[in-house]
């Protein structure tokens, strides 16, 4: 991947902007989790219920341990299992993010990929990204970045070039602490 694409994705979302960027299974949409204004316009995007909430995607877990530091070692040892990987995992949030990022629930969905376009944008952004299907909600995620502009057209501002990882599907998401799955 291109340094000069990493370094325009990294521009744009410090100045509030959402991107399109391939992950390990679809396309994914991402802004700064810390970006009120960011995560309404990725909400408008893809004319999603803040209810839902988001994924934060990271490039290692480190970029993580603001929220998975006070993890008892057994969960933590199953984070440590899983990632890198497709595996997002619900874990507490602890009250650290916007409204938009959590929506209605107690938990928040965090991911460490192992995709190299995922990882040179959380580690050029300095920290995790939001990162959700590049998709109108109730539509079929997009697996490439045709799929994408078809869905989305041009109302994000940046599509970061690459192609998708093996995954054929989404992550799978478990509840770390009751060990369920919520999507297979």
């Amino acid at each position: 991947m291109s340094d000069w694409h990493i370094q325009q994705a990294r521009m744009l979302l410090n100045a509030g902007g959402v991107i399109a960027y391939p992950t390990e299974g679809v396309w994914g949409l991402g802004c700064d989790p810390d970006n009120a204004q960011a995560l309404q316009a990725l909400l408008a995007i893809k004319q999603r219920d803040a209810k839902k909430g988001f994924i934060l995607v990271a490039s290692h877990i480190g970029q993580l341990d603001f929220l998975l530091a006070d993890l008892p070692a057994d969960k933590q040892a199953v984070l440590d299992q899983h990632w890198p990987g497709p595996f997002t995992f619900l874990v507490p949030h602890r009250d650290l993010f916007l409204p938009a990022v959590v929506g209605k629930f107690a938990t928040i969905a965090v991911r460490v990929s192992d995709h190299p376009v995922v990882k040179q944008l959380c580690d050029a952004f300095g920290g995790p990204l939001i990162s959700t299907s590049a998709n109108l909600s109730g539509h079929a995620a997009a697996r490439s970045a045709v799929q994408v502009r078809r869905q989305l057209g041009h109302k994000f501002d940046y599509l970061v070039p690459g192609e998708l990882g093996g995954a054929k599907k989404p992550s799978r998401i478990i509840d770390l602490m009751s060990g369920r799955i919520i999507r297979p």
